[in-house]
């Protein structure tokens, strides 16, 4: 079969199972340009899959990404009789992929100059107002969802009476039930009130949180919106100590690592709440929250203090 044509059927097959499968989609659609789509499945040759996990820069964790989508590729295409076999390189011939920089976690004091900086941030704002801007962020630590979670949320997902909140469309296509804490239900209220007063375009659908005119948050916009914030809070990171520059989603990153340095300060048994956490934070998998351990001095502190009382006559049961 034509490789187009094959990944065509490979995409489709995903979507018709629930999947957005955007990512996967556009690497499939970058590999067919690169070895040139007309050609049949068998005739892919193993050095136009290599040129193309390579790419023009230095190795980065978008090459194992990539050949992921096409081992997905192939494994359906051989299951079809579209192919007859993988040009891939085995996995023990991959290059080891690079370690991920550590997430930015904004410390508590860090949070408060954010807060602070947001109302003169926006003082003339043309779409997204301060309110709003505020309110988004406060759900983003307050109830640890990405970015583009909140900024689907809609009015009827909204329910401040039972203090959660459902998200849908998440990051592995499934919906879940995020409690919420008085404080956040508290400002969510607030900003419900001048929410009603915008334009409803979908009524109840219409999103929660909404430009002056009703319309929905542009993510552009919001990025600058927020990169504005993080100057005028005096927030920057000069790379130094490996972790990724703060941004947006780090809220959520610090939402995750306050919870647990909370928990450790209450004496919790944190391994027993770590499938809490991670099902609040809507993970697949129990290690995309056990990252999280070791990611601040204070957690590390937290640590080692309860391994002293431990090791020192504590409770070893």
């Amino acid at each position: 079969m034509i490789l187009q044509d094959a990944i065509d059927h490979y995409v489709a097959w995903h979507r018709a199972h629930g999947a957005t499968f955007a990512t996967s989609a556009r690497m499939l659609r970058d590999f067919s340009k690169h070895v040139g789509g007309a050609i049949d499945c068998d005739s892919v040759a193993s050095a136009d899959v290599l040129g193309f996990l390579a790419g023009n820069g230095p190795l980065t964790r978008y090459r194992a990404n990539k050949y992921g989508a096409l081992a997905g590729f192939y494994r359906y295409a051989i299951s079809r009789g579209y192919a007859t076999h993988s040009p891939l390189p085995t996995p023990e011939d991959e290059p080891r992929t690079p370690r991920s920089a550590a997430p930015y976690v904004y410390t508590h004091d860090e949070l408060r100059h954010l807060f602070s900086a947001i109302d003169s941030s926006r003082q003339r704002p043309t779409q997204l107002d301060a309110d709003t801007l505020r309110t988004l962020l406060l759900v983003l630590y307050g109830a640890g969802l990405r970015v583009g979670e909140a900024q689907r949320l809609a009015l009827a997902d909204v329910d401040l009476d039972d203090a959660v909140l459902t998200v849908r469309h998440t990051k592995f296509y499934k919906t879940r039930l995020v409690p919420v804490g008085p404080q956040l239900v508290g400002a969510m209220r607030v900003y419900v009130a001048k929410r009603l007063k915008r334009p409803l375009p979908e009524g109840s659908a219409s999103t929660f949180l909404a430009n002056l005119d009703g319309s929905p948050l542009v993510t552009s916009t919001v990025f600058y919106a927020f990169a504005t914030v993080l100057k005028a809070a005096g927030i920057h990171h000069d790379g130094r100590d490996g972790r990724q520059a703060p941004c947006l989603h780090s809220l959520r990153h610090a939402a995750a690592v306050h919870r647990l340095e909370a928990w450790y300060r209450q004496g919790a048994d944190v391994q027993r709440l770590l499938p809490v956490l991670s099902t609040w934070l809507g993970h697949a998998h129990l290690d995309g929250t056990q990252v999280y351990l070791s990611m601040t001095p204070e957690l590390l502190h937290q640590a080692s203090v309860r391994f002293d009382g431990y090791v020192n006559g504590g409770d070893h049961e």
